[in-house]
């Protein structure tokens, strides 16, 4: 519905061109953004599901190895070798920016650069099956963080494209018809007004030419 509460002004109607300008602008540039998060969106959504699949496989395998070697140790065997982890793990969290959306960025950094030095017992008495688990859970510990990392910025995105969508709607289907609606309504009180004037121009016309007649009959 058209904003009848304006005034019905030339100034307002340039005001309110304006402002449909700005609004057509800001919806383009919305929906630009919106596709665009969209496909980003997807394409961390497909790497998501990657990962996903990639951590349960070394999760699975790992509580495989770990229950082999429970039933080939002893349990105070098994406490033991452990009780105390040698490797440590830093985690740094950073921060890249998406279509402006915030999404973090893990960094890990390992107490020593050596892969394999991951076994805080000896292997006197521990099973090959152990060695397997605690590598695996090593080996899949990046894919973790990563997985992680992508889905923290799949809800950041998500969140992002549903406000940009709250707004290219509200521009699409408010803004930007209530403004054309506006403008449609000023103009058409300004038509009526100039109409209304030329009426009011040809009776004064006219009653000038009456006076000026009866005034030539008088003489």
């Amino acid at each position: 519905m058209p904003n009848t509460q304006v005034t019905p002004t030339r100034m307002e109607l340039q005001n309110t061109k304006k402002r449909l300008d700005t609004a057509r602008r800001g919806y383009k540039l919305l929906k630009d953004k919106r596709d665009e998060l969209m496909r980003q969106f997807l394409a961390l959504v497909r790497e998501d599901m990657a990962l996903r699949e990639k951590v349960e496989a070394g999760i699975r395998s790992a509580n495989k190895n770990f229950v082999i070697a429970k039933a080939g140790m002893d349990e105070a065997t098994l406490n033991t070798a452990l009780m105390a982890p040698k490797q440590e793990v830093d985690l740094e969290v950073g921060k890249k920016n998406i279509m402006s959306v915030d999404v973090p960025v893990l960094n890990t950094k390992t107490r020593t650069a050596d892969a394999n030095d991951i076994y805080s017992y000896g292997f006197a008495f521990t099973s090959s099956d152990l060695d397997g688990a605690v590598k695996s859970l090593a080996d899949i510990l990046p894919d973790m963080l990563k997985l992680a990392e992508v889905e923290k910025s799949c809800q950041l995105m998500a969140a992002e494209i549903e406000k940009t969508r709250r707004r290219v709607n509200a521009l699409e289907h408010v803004t930007i018809p209530d403004a054309q609606e506006t403008i449609k309504y000023i103009t058409m009180k300004l038509d009526e007004n100039e109409r209304s004037s030329q009426v009011r121009l040809m009776k004064v016309k006219d009653m000038v030419l009456e006076d000026a007649h009866h005034y030539n009959e008088n003489e």
